[in-house]
């Protein structure tokens, strides 16, 4: 098992490879913890998998504890976190189906390039190498960060003027706050200069293998009203998936925002990442029915 596990996922990867279910593994994004997909486990445990929420590198368990110490994000980098859970599937017996949101939706691809996913869920992923198109609403949502070049090795928390924006335009400002106070902690700049920088690198991290015949099933999922990741990002994504010799899919959910795997619809989507998932790669064993 390795060092840069944290106790907690060690325990989780020993407690899915003792239940002998099939895991599926959740992949957070930018200004987010592992916790904020504690609903969507439930749910997919309760269909007979089990599950793992491995945080990036370092994070800390919650959110009080990011807020009260948000520099130990800074410097997190693309490769970095891909490869921390190349490191959680490399100690799983059986291949998981992976889901990722946002930044995790792009690493959520990276490992499904490996060969190592039963099947995968994107969620209006950030952009890989290759998907061109810059909308006006994503540079504005990434502007917290990339109006400021030395923001590249900082810690970067939004204001609620700026999640509002960029997450939570689809909703009211109620829930918005709600959301934002209930999950928003600050996040590594590098992911997102390494991003928009992505199609000037050959070299960049963000490349994705899309051509890996072992890549699996792969759905894409874009929110009509995403700010952070409009349409056209997510569709382009899909657009380069949609050549590989496995299935791809895509899949619009009309007037949600970036918040849509957190905010009161969250259940929609997450059942709509659970469909194809049964689809393409059932659980091991169906879940135990209450006796009557």
């Amino acid at each position: 098992m390795s060092d840069m596990l944290s106790g907690r996922e060690v325990d989780e990867i020993e407690t899915v490879n003792a239940g002998g279910r099939s895991p599926i593994v959740f992949v957070h994004g930018l200004w987010l913890l592992s916790n904020s997909w504690d609903r969507w486990r439930r749910l997919f445990e309760d269909a007979g998998y089990s599950s793992l929420a491995p945080g990036w590198p370092d994070d800390p368990e919650t959110v009080e504890q990011a807020r009260q110490d948000p520099s130990v994000f800074a410097g997190k980098m693309v490769q970095q976190i891909t490869d921390h859970f190349t490191d959680v599937i490399a100690q799983l017996k059986e291949k998981p189906a992976v889901i990722g949101h946002s930044f995790g939706g792009l690493i959520a691809q990276k490992l499904a390039g490996q060969g190592i996913c039963a099947a995968t869920v994107a969620i209006d992923p950030a952009p890989f190498r290759g998907v061109l198109p810059v909308p006006a609403s994503a540079i504005k949502s990434s502007a917290a960060v990339v109006s400021n070049p030395t923001n590249r090795g900082k810690a970067i928390a939004l204001t609620f003027e700026q999640f509002r924006y960029g997450w939570a335009n689809a909703l009211d400002e109620q829930e918005a706050r709600d959301l934002y106070e209930t999950y928003h902690v600050a996040g590594s700049g590098v992911p997102i200069f390494q991003a928009i920088a992505a199609n000037l690198n050959p070299f960049s991290e963000t490349k994705v293998d899309t051509k890996n015949p072992d890549r699996g099933p792969l759905l894409v999922v874009s929110g009509e009203k995403d700010h952070t990741v409009p349409h056209v990002l997510a569709h382009s994504a899909y657009k380069h998936q949609s050549k590989n010799p496995g299935i791809t899919e895509f899949v619009e959910l009309p007037n949600r925002g970036h918040a849509l795997t957190i905010d009161s619809g969250w259940e929609e989507v997450a059942r709509t990442a659970l469909d194809f998932i049964t689809t393409h790669a059932p659980a091991t064993h169906a879940p135990a029915t209450e006796e009557a």
